[in-house]
């Protein structure tokens, strides 16, 4: 029997986008109860309320980046905000954040490549889960700026292991200091509670 730990250690462990995308395929229909009813996944929550009291206008255009099963566009969608899009990898994943009837367009592709999305296109983007080990590196960045409107905002988890793996703090501060973001926000928070996992939870903006 493949256990709830089974699948997350091997998501955790991915060594390609391939292996990647069978496992969430694979863990797409037990995602929602696996992660928050039993694991205490309360990081959608938390960037969610983040970005919240930086981008009050509920029309604006947000792009959920790594949208999973649509965990961040329910909570979003919950308290108001109508100009929804998701992006993700997965298919199945895809398929179940349709479900959830939030999302005005969902997208598939791949973070680390480039976009087929217009620049300076979305107020807002808004990643969870994704900026993990295994998974998407700081080199994201570029495209999720490059598709932000300027003065718009990023809102983003980065979990604590993936923080110190891949050197985040040095590829955010040079971005920073080439002027093309600001730091408005960033703190530390829980990220799965029942693992004991926390994770930085960050607000940037985009310069004019």
């Amino acid at each position: 029997m493949v256990t709830r730990k089974d699948i997350h250690d091997r998501v955790l462990n991915a060594t390609s986008k391939e292996e990647l995308a069978t496992v969430y395929g694979e863990w797409a229909e037990q995602y929602d109860t696996d992660l928050i009813d039993e694991m205490g996944y309360v990081a959608p929550v938390i960037a969610s309320q983040l970005l919240q009291g930086y981008v009050d206008d509920l029309n604006a255009r947000i792009l959920d980046a790594g949208c999973g099963t649509g965990l961040v566009g329910e909570n979003l969608h919950q308290k108001g905000y109508r100009n929804l899009e998701g992006f993700d990898y997965s298919a199945q994943m895809l398929e179940k954040a349709k479900a959830k009837e939030v999302y005005n367009r969902l997208h598939q592709g791949d973070l680390t490549a480039r976009l087929d999305l217009a620049e300076n296109n979305y107020d807002a983007i808004i990643s969870v889960g994704t900026f993990t080990s295994g998974h998407v590196g700081p080199e994201a960045f570029d495209e999720l700026i490059r598709i932000t409107r300027p003065g718009g905002h990023l809102c983003f988890t980065v979990r604590d292991q993936a923080w110190e793996e891949d050197n985040y703090r040095f590829a955010m501060d040079k971005l920073e200091k080439s002027g093309v973001w600001k730091c408005v926000e960033e703190k530390t928070t829980d990220y799965i509670q029942q693992e004991g996992s926390s994770c930085k939870v960050c607000i940037y903006q985009k310069c004019l």
